[in-house]
């Protein structure tokens, strides 16, 4: 029985040209939304871009640009990935989108309207760079550890507030009932000891004098909407919510069955999986299924920073690699979860032993040397990887799969085909039909990680036209 899917990675802050570390979160989230459609399920994937706040205010503002015309300019660089990545998302939504801010409005005037809304004065300190109030014992002397030398703001004015502090019981319950609701165990650990550490509510709003790039606060045209209120509602808004009901419940699910998974990065943790969520409980909707938290990529051992100079744009590893080749590397770059480091030269070097000769290798011996021999997919071993692809252990099931390619390379070198072709016929066809077999299972299973690469070995064992899938570097 078919089902419906939904997966979304975060919306990236339009301040700058993608890197590889959202790339890949997207390519992550592409394999799953391929994985599942190849199931027979019907799936919306969502991405796009976060363009409120002062983040994006202070760069238009640096730039001389008008803020709409900055961020159309940097949104289109990240919906080029589409095409750069070979990834099929089917929404790509902007938060300067008229739906967008409809939908943001509306999920004010219910969440105010359960009475999670209030308006007070306040002052704090705050993080541009993660659009965030930081509390002291967040600080490490004196900055944000995730953007240091950032001079943080200090805000002090009247804004509306969220009653985050009303959920911490039901975000405990919601954490002990499902084990699985935020992967990996020790990301849901982290989440659930912030939460029983004490929520505080926090500011929804800043005044329109000081930061007017922002969706109006329903009822009070003084005020526009904090970042993070505004931009989390993408999730629902993509759907149509709140005017498309049935579109809405048929991906996002009810509060018995929820059916939406998301990705994001660890420093999205508190975001996604508490914020977002109390938010969902606050309008009296359901909240997500599953969140998925990756690690940060660093490069040859330092964090990819601009003023390091280190930062690899996801273009530029496929000028290198290619497509697939770039989807590969992201993918087994280590395990989901965990901070990965990478460099050019161990790219490379993985690129030629896995890919050029690996499975490239592999499918050229074959193809070669079979000729016109037929074979019957359904005799091949099987490989199965669902479990590790919904569990978003992708690098474990490529692992699995490149068993395969190197007991498929192996078996030929210990058979000799071209030299079973010359003196024993029918172990050569014998050998050769195992060969083709395996290809096939190979190039099925590879699909919704390298769509490419599988279509074009599905195609040459129909043609039996050789093919070079990956040169050498």
């Amino acid at each position: 029985m078919n089902k419906n899917f939904y997966i979304t990675t975060t919306l990236p802050y339009v301040n700058a040209a993608p890197h590889v570390g959202f790339a890949s979160e997207i390519v992550y989230a592409d394999v799953r939304a391929r994985f599942e459609r190849h199931a027979g399920n019907e799936v919306v994937f969502n991405t796009g871009t976060d363009e409120h706040g002062s983040k994006i205010w202070q760069k238009a503002t640096e730039e001389g640009m008008d803020p709409q015309v900055y961020v159309d300019k940097y949104a289109a660089k990240f919906d080029e990935l589409k095409n750069i990545l070979n990834l099929s998302y089917t929404h790509f939504i902007r938060t300067t989108d008229i739906h967008h801010k409809k939908a943001a409005q509306e999920m004010w005037r219910r969440v105010d309207a359960n009475g999670f809304i209030y308006k007070k004065q306040y002052s704090v300190k705050y993080c541009v760079g993660c659009e965030l109030e930081k509390t002291d014992s967040e600080l490490v002397d004196g900055e944000c550890p995730l953007h240091p030398g950032k001079e943080l703001e200090l805000i002090s004015e009247e804004n509306y507030f969220f009653k985050f502090s009303a959920f911490a019981e039901k975000l405990l319950v919601l954490y002990k009932k499902d084990s699985e609701f935020v992967v990996p165990q020790k990301r849901l650990n982290e989440i659930a000891s912030f939460v029983e550490g004490g929520l505080q509510d926090f500011s929804i709003s800043r005044l329109k004098e000081k930061m007017p790039w922002g969706v109006s606060v329903p009822g009070d045209d003084d005020h526009v909407m904090y970042v993070w209120f505004d931009a989390l509602t993408n999730y629902v808004s993509t759907l149509g919510w709140p005017t498309d009901a049935d579109n809405f419940e048929k991906f996002w699910g009810t509060v018995e069955s929820p059916n939406a998974v998301q990705i994001a990065g660890k420093d999205n943790l508190r975001q996604q999986s508490a914020m977002w969520q109390a938010m969902l409980m606050a309008a009296d909707l359901p909240t997500s299924k599953q969140v998925f938290i990756n690690g940060f990529i660093g490069v040859d051992g330092q964090k990819m920073s601009k003023s390091l100079g280190n930062v690899i744009a996801p273009k530029e590893m496929v000028e290198k690699y290619g497509v697939d080749g770039t989807r590969y590397l992201l993918l087994t770059k280590g395990n989901f979860g965990e901070d990965n480091d990478i460099s050019w030269d161990k790219m490379t070097a993985k690129y030629n032993a896995d890919l050029a000769n690996g499975l490239g290798n592999l499918t050229s011996r074959i193809i070669t040397l079979a000729g016109d021999l037929q074979y019957d997919a359904e005799k091949a071993e099987k490989i199965d990887l669902a479990e590790d692809v919904r569990a978003m252990q992708l690098n474990h099931a490529l692992e699995k799969v490149w068993e395969h390619v190197s007991r498929a390379n192996k078996f030929i070198e210990d058979n000799k085909p071209w030299e079973l072709r010359k003196n024993d016929e029918k172990k050569f066809e014998e050998v050769m039909v195992t060969l083709l077999q395996d290809l096939h299972v190979i190039a099925d299973v590879l699909l919704p990680f390298l769509p490419e690469s599988a279509e074009k070995i599905t195609g040459a064992l129909k043609t039996r036209e050789r093919i070079i899938l990956f040169g050498r570097i």
